[in-house]
């Protein structure tokens, strides 16, 4: 199993690194299966927290900055990986199960029964970005937790308007934040679905058939790659100031190239009319989503 960390930007996101989690007991404890899979003989097992710590480490070291990181409740519930981001001044808005305690005025309770207490005039109605259907609206609370601690530190609690679902997120910052910051990097956790789905999609990032470490290392490295490649083009494309096309995605800029790069079977002429009359429809369906999404 992969562990990814993934890089989001207002321009775009992508892949940008990538471990290998191997089990403990099927794996690491079987030395012939080891050996038959190349696996390297200082492998040591790792939790997928620590692998994810080793990435973000390795990132900012290597001069990629960023105020933010985000993951699921695995990492969430991982104190080292706070620390680390702690230690380093790097806010988080991290996934939590509803079972995970936190101190609120100096009480030890569960997210869950921290959710009990909000009063319905502390419920805000948000987006948590836009999807393709429209903005993800959800109604947001929060509450200062841990507060003995340095920094800031709040428990995010994100309440579905259908449903009633409720997630919690635990949060950090050097400094204070609104609100809508928090709520917006929640949303942006979604990124690393999304390059996921793309690099799935368009650069084969799962058509593989090996069993081995660096068999798996090499295709996965190449697809991650390629996305970065796809991901670069579509940021640097100009802005269409009509607002008449969908700009061009990564979906379409592959399949132009494929178009483009291999043997042809249509004109130059004919590629780029299907794309422009692919991207003016795809303008017209969204604006329609959100008009019929849109509340007043």
């Amino acid at each position: 199993m992969g562990v990814f960390l993934a890089y989001a930007t207002g321009a775009g996101r992508a892949l940008i690194d990538r471990r290998l989690y191997l089990p403990e007991h099927s794996w690491l404890a079987d030395p012939g299966r080891c050996e038959r899979a190349g696996v390297p003989d200082q492998t040591t097992f790792a939790t997928k927290p620590a692998l994810a710590t080793a990435m973000i480490n390795a990132a900012l070291d290597a001069g990629i900055t960023t105020s933010w990181v985000s993951g699921d409740e695995v990492y969430g519930q991982d104190p080292r990986l706070r620390a680390a981001l702690q230690e380093r001044r790097v806010g988080y808005v991290l996934a939590l199960a509803a079972n995970r305690r936190a101190r609120l005025d100096g009480v030890e309770l569960t997210a869950a029964q921290i959710a009990a207490l909000v009063a319905d005039r502390h419920w805000h109605r948000y987006s948590a970005g836009a999807g393709a259907k429209g903005h993800r609206l959800y109604a947001w609370a929060w509450a200062r937790i841990d507060d003995d601690q340095p920094g800031w530190r709040w428990l995010l609690i994100r309440r579905s308007l259908t449903t009633g679902e409720l997630a919690f997120y635990r949060c950090y910052a050097p400094i204070p934040q609104p609100l809508m910051t928090l709520v917006r990097i929640a949303g942006i956790r979604w990124a690393i679905e999304e390059s996921f789905q793309a690099a799935k999609g368009q650069v084969g990032l799962d058509h593989y058939q090996v069993r081995g470490w660096t068999p798996w290392h090499r295709h996965i490295t190449l697809a991650m790659l390629a996305l970065a490649f796809l991901a670069i083009v579509a940021a640097q494309q100009p802005p269409d100031v009509t607002a008449q096309h969908v700009a061009l995605t990564v979906p379409e800029i592959r399949r132009l190239l494929a178009v483009l790069l291999l043997p042809r079977t249509r004109s130059l002429e004919e590629t780029m009319r299907w794309s422009s009359w692919r991207r003016r429809h795809q303008a017209i369906a969204r604006r329609c989503h959100y008009q019929r999404r849109s509340h007043p």
